[in-house]
């Protein structure tokens, strides 16, 4: 693959022995697959087949035990390296799914390796099993797959909308790193010309200028800030936004979870701190995973008990987590003096508690049981309307669904959903938006170099050094073995 990957030699030591594990989730089915990578699996397959196996061929036949008993009957595919998944010699054997004959198959396997050949030396030295993500992490290490491809392959099966798999299918088809690479050539291109400068004397600086180094400069900060915009995008796809419900007892907190999810997911009473604990569900809008989060009710009384009072503890750890807040008020109480002040009491609690950037969505509940239709403007204010842009109030219903679609919309909106088709999206992670914010920063700070009245070439060439090693990273290109490390051990066995 192009690219300037890191020296992985050092890392191969440790993944160079053959690996086996049940390729397909844990429990009963149809199908399951036992897969097999390493260097040479010829003399493996002609152990326990008895035969050599066409490439990339489905051959049916029996899986014999160390007695010559049939343990299952399997369809059997050797993809010889380098066409294979993992770059190295792959054997899939496809058996019936159940979890004991799957387990059979792999212990005859790992018996079957320690046999020897007919040079007296075991067919397949050290085989053992898999860990976590190893056999797409080989598929990295011999340069079938670059970093953002690999993590495509984990968020595709993780994927909890449909929009979320098909930009996951998007990266790990390269979509996204074709981005990456784009960025990454023309800032090479600008490296090798300023460190080509660096050679010349001061007076024939002008060489910068007439290369047009500050118009190549400024095309790639826009061509940045295009794929920042598409990342965030994607990272919202994928990561999805934690959306927390909060409010005083009884404003309707439960019912609106109930009626975001289509489902009767959390107890729904007249009796104040009903709901103890936290109850979550993840929906969609629009293909955008949204995690709400309905919380205990917020109060500060006589009554409430131990156990309501823990909930209420959680609900404000739940709320500093929030990527949004839903504060619910109740509108047939807004003439209630003592309700209103509590409201007021918790708004000036968010405003503590929260981050600028977290957004609060007031919602004025209960319309259809209420004489009025939105709250008046005194109230509103009092609520934390007044002068504040990041705060927006709905009126709506969460028994008759009455101003739920403007809830939606309004959802992705603060969080910077540009809506639309989904349709060239790609799937991205939050370590390439940090990543990509890192290039951002180290291109500004080049772009002041290249500005000064007498520019610093060395000063600008290390900036440019350095946002192509943030780049890199994302890939894969410059990478640290602690990271890939995180990055594998969250895939499944088999992956």
């Amino acid at each position: 693959m192009a690219g300037f990957f890191l020296d992985n030699r050092h890392m191969l030591s440790r993944h160079d022995a053959p690996i086996i594990a049940i390729a397909t989730a844990s429990g009963r089915g149809a199908v399951g697959i036992v897969r097999i990578s390493g260097k040479s699996l010829e003399a493996l397959v002609l152990g326990l087949f008895g035969r050599p196996l066409r490439p990339r061929e489905a051959t049916y036949l029996a899986v014999p035990d160390a007695a010559g008993i049939a343990i299952d009957h399997v369809l059997a595919l050797h993809f010889p390296s380098p066409n294979s998944y993992t770059g190295e010699d792959v054997l899939e054997l496809q058996a019936h799914g159940g979890p004991v004959v799957l387990q059979l198959i792999v212990a005859r396997c790992l018996q079957e390796a320690t046999a020897p050949d007919a040079h007296a030396k075991p067919r397949l030295s050290g085989l053992r099993l898999a860990q976590p993500g190893e056999f797409t992490q080989r598929a990295f290490l011999n340069h079938k797959l670059d970093l953002a491809q690999a993590e495509a392959v984990a968020d595709l099966i993780d994927a909890s909308t449909e929009a979320a798999a098909r930009g996951a299918s998007r990266s790990l088809a390269g979509g996204f790193s074709k981005e990456i690479h784009q960025l990454r050539d023309a800032l090479i291109h600008l490296r090798m010309l300023v460190e080509a400068t660096l050679d010349f004397p001061e007076e024939d600086i002008d060489f910068l200028k007439q290369a047009d180094a500050q118009g190549q400069l400024d095309r790639l900060q826009q061509n940045l800030s295009r794929v920042m915009a598409q990342t965030q995008q994607g990272a919202l796809l994928r990561e999805g936004i934690r959306v927390v419900i909060a409010g005083q007892p009884n404003a309707g907190k439960s019912s609106l979870l109930n009626a975001l999810a289509g489902a009767e997911l959390a107890i729904v009473t007249a009796i104040a701190g009903t709901t103890r604990d936290v109850v979550q569900q993840t929906i969609q809008i629009e293909g955008v995973p949204l995690h709400v989060v309905d919380t205990a009710g917020l109060r500060d009384h006589p009554d409430v008990d131990e156990v309501e009072r823990i909930g209420i503890a959680r609900a404000w750890e739940q709320i500093g987590q929030a990527d949004a807040v839903l504060f619910l008020h109740d509108l047939t109480r807004q003439e209630d003096a003592a309700y209103m002040a509590n409201d007021a009491q918790i708004e000036q609690s968010l405003q503590e508690k929260l981050n600028n950037h977290v957004p609060v969505l007031h919602l004025w509940n209960k319309v259809d049981a209420s004489r009025v239709q939105a709250p008046t403007p005194v109230l509103a204010a009092l609520a934390g309307q007044a002068n504040k842009p990041k705060h927006t109030h709905i009126t709506l219903s969460a028994k008759t669904g009455d101003g739920l679609p403007e809830l939606r919309q309004q959802l992705l909106q603060v969080v910077g959903w540009q809506g639309g088709s989904t349709e060239g999206m790609f799937m991205a992670r939050e370590r390439h938006v940090q990543a990509l914010h890192e290039v951002d920063a180290h291109l500004m700070q080049a772009n002041a170099c290249l500005q000064a009245h007498v520019p610093a070439l060395d000063l600008l060439a290390e900036e440019l050094r350095l946002s192509q090693n943030a780049l890199s990273a994302i890939t894969g290109e410059f990478s640290s073995d602690d990271l890939l490390g995180v990055i594998f051990s969250s895939f499944c066995i088999g992956k």
